[in-house]
């Protein structure tokens, strides 16, 4: 079982900055990779930016720029440096991870989220 705890979402103004986190725990053979999602009011989860074990990161088009992530996935930990906040990046910010049990499955685990609220 792999749980996912997310950490420093809050309410900032616009052109402002936070920084969120994820601490992993449990057991788990590998990691393929973490990374952050989001979820808006009334629109479907999106993908903010992810990091593989080999260290090759995606981010969306709509973070490019103003978004860092890093972390280490050996230690299932996972950060995500938000700034030049914009009203747009309103909404709850999920960490995930994808990887492999030692039975050899593969698992996908979620947190329960972080809110961010970017608003004046």
């Amino acid at each position: 079982q792999v749980q996912l705890v997310e950490s420093g979402g809050g309410l900032v103004q616009p052109g402002g900055s936070l920084r969120l986190s994820c601490a992993g725990s449990g057991s788990i053979f590998g990691i393929n990779a973490m990374g952050w999602y989001r979820q808006a009011p009334g629109k479907e989860r999106e993908l903010v930016a992810r990091i593989t074990s080999g260290g090759i990161i995606n981010y969306a088009d709509f973070v490019k720029g103003r978004f860092t992530i890093s972390g280490d996935n050996t230690k299932l930990t996972v950060h995500l440096q938000m700034n030049s906040l914009k009203p747009e990046d309103t909404g709850v910010y999920l960490c995930n991870l994808d990887g492999v049990r030692y039975s050899s499955t593969p698992v996908r685990a979620w947190g329960q989220g972080t809110q961010v609220i970017v608003s004046s």
